[in-house]
């Protein structure tokens, strides 16, 4: 099955690992400082089919992920799960996920139906595409800003580069949350 009603996000559909330990993690540490790991992903993204709004129809792909951190097997050290969309009529790709720290991000971006790559944004404040985080994490590690861009290298491969920009209380400059990895379709 092709999925072309999918637009940009067909080639999605399936599952995805990483080979090993090719993600690269640059996050705050425990003292609030720059700490660069290594990690492993798993990726899935089912069909669910066309979802209507009114007179907008969307097609929708369910998404999680989850990474470990190299060393620690048992415990993924991040998760999410959402969904991509696609509205052809208005060439918008979208990923509305949760993160299990208490943060939904609703992102969007325009892209072409045939697109290889596309990027999306989110940024805090916006009534469409926009960052909500619980109390703690909106006074002491503030989302202000999400952009991640997702490339299709070929039929079996898929990358991303991801940076979310965080106000950590107590500094003045914008701590840049970095993820980035090569994943492989599974068969």
């Amino acid at each position: 099955m092709d999925y072309k009603e999918y637009g940009p996000l067909a080639y999605l559909v399936g599952r995805w690992q990483s080979q090993g330990w090719t993600g690269e993690n640059r996050a705050p540490d425990e003292d609030r400082q720059v700490e660069n790991t290594k990690f492993r992903q798993e990726m899935t993204f089912e069909p669910v089919g066309e979802i209507e709004n009114h007179e907008q129809l969307l097609m929708a792909l369910e998404y999680k992920t989850r990474a470990w951190e190299e060393g620690d097997e048992d415990n993924p050290f991040h998760q999410e799960v959402g969904y991509f969309l696609w509205d052809a009529a208005n060439k918008q790709v979208m990923k509305t996920f949760v993160i299990p720290r208490g943060i939904s991000v609703n992102t969007g971006g325009t892209a072409e139906a045939d697109a290889k790559k596309f990027t999306l944004a989110a940024k805090v404040g916006s009534d469409t595409y926009g960052i909500c985080s619980n109390i703690f994490l909106d006074e002491e590690f503030k989302s202000m800003g999400y952009e991640v861009t997702f490339e299709q290298v070929d039929s079996h491969t898929l990358s991303y580069y991801e940076d979310t920009l965080i106000k950590i209380k107590g500094q003045t400059d914008i701590f840049h949350h970095i993820e980035k990895n090569i994943l492989k379709k599974q068969v």
